[in-house]
C-alpha cells in the first residue's frame, strides 16, 4: 500500500473564507466585466464621434455697427447666452465681406448674415459648394434706391425714372467694399443691359453717403437693408428724396430666384403725412443666415430656434411666422436646420436644460444600439464562464474513468498512487462557493473509485472474503 501525499497543514478558516470570496468575485467579474467594458468603450467611441456637447463660443459676422445686421446679431447673442453659449460679434462692411470670411478657413467666423446675390455672377440653377450651408432665410432685405428729385429732373430732363438703365452717368453710391450692394446692383444692371461701369460709382459708408446725398454731391444712394435701419427710416421721411419704384419687380424675381417682389404700402412710414403717398414696388433679396458646414449640429439647432424669436414677428414686408424659412436661399440647407424646420423644437428641451436635452437627443440611438449588443452578450458570457469553472472539476473525471477501467489489469499499487495524486491535486482546485457542491462530489467519487479498485484487487486475491474487506477498510482509514 502506498503512502498518500502529505496533506497540507491546517489553514486558517478566515483565510479560506476570503479566498473563496475572492474566487466568487473573480468569477462574477469574468462574466460581467467584459460586458461593462464593451458598453463603456462603445459609449466613449460614440461620444467622440458624435461630439454631443457643442462648443461654448461662437463667432458671428454681422455688418456695420449701426446697421440692421448688428442689431440682429446682438439679439442672437442675448438668446444664446441663456443656454451658456457666448457669441462674439464681428462688425464688417456687409454681406460680401461676411461671405468672404466664411470662405476663409482661418477667419474664425462660424456664422454670418449674407444677402442674396452676394455670391457674384453664376448660373442661378447652380448651387454653390464651398463648405457653407444655410440655416434659412431670415428676413427680406429690400433694395432701396434713394435719389434726389432735382437730380432726376435735371438728368432725365423731366422724364420719370422708370428703370435702372436710366442711371447711366449718375453719381451713385453703392456702399463700401465688402458690402453686398455692388455685386447685387451689378447683376440687376446686367439684366437691364448696362453695368456698374456706366455709373459714376462711389463706395462710401452709409452715413457719409447720406450726407453727400443731402448736400447734392451725390445723385443717388443704393442701400440693401431691412427697413429697421435708422438711415432708411430717415431717408423715407426726408423732403426732396424719392424712393425708386421697381415696377418690374415681379419680372426681376422670376429672373433671380433669391429675390422676392414686395410692396411698401401707402402710408406705412407715416400715416398722418401719408408717406409714401402711393404703394412702392421693391425687390427684396432674402438675407440668409449662413454657417460653415462643420458647425456643431447643436449650435445649428439653437440658431434656428433663436431665428424664430428674432425674425418671426410681422413686419413691413412679412406676416408673422414667414421667417425664418428654409426656402429662397442660394445655399444648401443644413441637415440639422432641416430637421428643426420639419420637427420643431425637441420636446426634451421643454423640460430639461439645453445641455442635458441635447446629450440625450444625440446619444439615445447609441444607447439603444449598445443595449441591443449587450443583452445578447449578457446571455452568452455567463454560460461560458460557468463552463470554464466547471471544466476545472469535470476534466478529472476522464482520468478517474481510466483508472476504474484499468482496475484488475494494472497493478493496484500503481492505480492507488494515481488516485492519491488526483486527490491531492483536486484539493488545490479553487472554485467559487457556488460550485463547491461539484467539487465535493468529485472528491467523493475519487473515494468511490478507490473502493472499487481495492474491491477488484481483493476479489482477485486468494483467501477468505473477510480478508478483502479488511484490506478495503485499512485503505480507507
Amino acid at each position: 500500500m502506498t503512502t498518500p501525499p502529505e496533506r497540507p497543514p491546517n489553514v486558517d478558516p478566515r483565510l479560506s473564507t476570503l479566498r473563496s470570496a475572492w474566487h466568487s468575485l473573480r468569477a462574477f467579474l469574468a462574466a460581467q466585466l467584459p460586458i461593462v467594458l464593451l458598453a463603456v468603450a462603445a459609449f466613449v467611441v460614440a461620444y467622440r464621434w458624435l461630439q454631443p456637447t457643442p462648443p461654448a463660443t461662437l463667432t458671428m459676422a454681422t455688418g456695420g455697427a449701426q446697421g440692421a445686421y448688428a442689431e440682429f446679431g446682438r439679439r442672437y447673442a442675448e438668446l444664446l447666452a441663456r443656454h451658456g453659449i457666448t457669441v462674439t460679434l464681428r462688425h464688417t462692411n456687409g454681406a460680401a465681406e461676411n461671405l468672404a470670411l466664411l470662405r476663409d478657413p482661418h477667419s474664425g467666423v462660424d456664422v454670418a448674415f449674407v444677402q442674396g446675390g452676394s455670391s457674384g455672377k453664376r448660373p442661378v440653377d447652380e448651387p454653390p459648394n464651398e463648405g457653407i450651408v444655410s440655416l434659412g432665410t431670415v428676413f427680406h432685405e429690400p433694395v432701396w434706391l434713394f435719389y434726389r428729385d432735382d437730380s432726376a429732373r435735371r438728368l432725365l430732363r423731366g422724364r420719370p425714372l422708370e428703370n435702372l438703365s436710366q442711371l447711366a452717368g449718375w453719381r451713385v453710391n453703392v456702399g463700401p467694399p465688402g458690402s453686398g450692394v455692388p455685386p447685387l446692383l451689378g447683376r440687376l444692371l446686367d439684366a437691364y443691359g448696362t453695368g456698374l461701369d456706366a455709373l459714376q460709382v462711389s463706395q462710401l459708408a452709409l452715413t457719409p453717403a447720406v450726407v453727400e446725398l443731402l448736400e447734392g454731391r451725390l445723385d443717388a444712394v443704393v442701400v440693401a437693408s431691412a427697413p429697421e435701419a435708422a438711415m432708411v427710416q430717415m431717408l423715407l421721411r426726408t423732403p426732396g428724396i424719392r424712393l425708386f419704384d421697381f415696377a418690374q419687380a415681379e419680372a426681376l424675381s422670376r429672373r433671380f430666384p433669391f429675390m422676392t417682389p414686395v410692396v411698401l404700402p401707402r402710408g406705412i412710414v407715416d400715416l398722418a403725412a401719408d408717406r409714401p403717398p402711393a404703394d412702392v414696388h421693391l425687390v427684396a433679396p432674402s438675407a440668409s443666415l449662413l454657417a460653415r458646414e462643420t458647425l456643431h449640429p447643436a449650435l445649428v439647432q439653437l440658431l434656428v430656434q433663436a431665428a424664430r424669436q428674432v425674425h418671426g414677428d410681422a413686419g413691413w414686408f412679412q406676416r408673422a411666422g414667414d421667417f425664418p424659412s428654409p426656402e429662397r436661399s442660394e445655399w444648401p440647407l443644413a441637415a440639422e436646420a432641416q430637421r428643426v424646420y420639419r420637427s420643431g423644437t425637441p420636446w426634451l428641451q421643454r423640460y430639461l436644460p439645453f445641455w442635458a436635452a441635447n446629450l440625450i437627443d444625440r446619444m439615445w440611438l447609441v444607447a439603444l444600439s449598445v443595449i441591443a449588443v449587450v443583452i445578447p452578450l449578457s446571455k452568452v458570457l455567463p454560460p461560458l464562464v460557468e463552463w470554464r469553472i466547471r471544466s476545472r472539476i469535470f476534466r478529472w473525471y476522464a482520468q478517474l474513468r481510466a483508472i476504474e477501467d484499468a482496475a484488475g489489469q494494472r497493478p493496484t499499487a500503481e492505480l492507488l498512487r494515481e488516485l492519491d495524486e488526483v486527490d491531492h491535486r483536486v484539493e488545490h482546485v479553487a472554485v467559487p462557493l457556488s460550485y463547491a457542491e461539484e467539487l465535493y462530489a468529485l472528491r467523493s467519487h475519487i473515494q468511490l473509485v478507490r473502493r472499487r479498485v481495492l474491491a477488484r484487487d481483493a476479489a482477485a486475491a486468494p483467501g477468505p472474503a473477510g480478508t478483502a474487506d479488511a484490506a478495503i477498510a485499512r485503505s480507507l482509514e
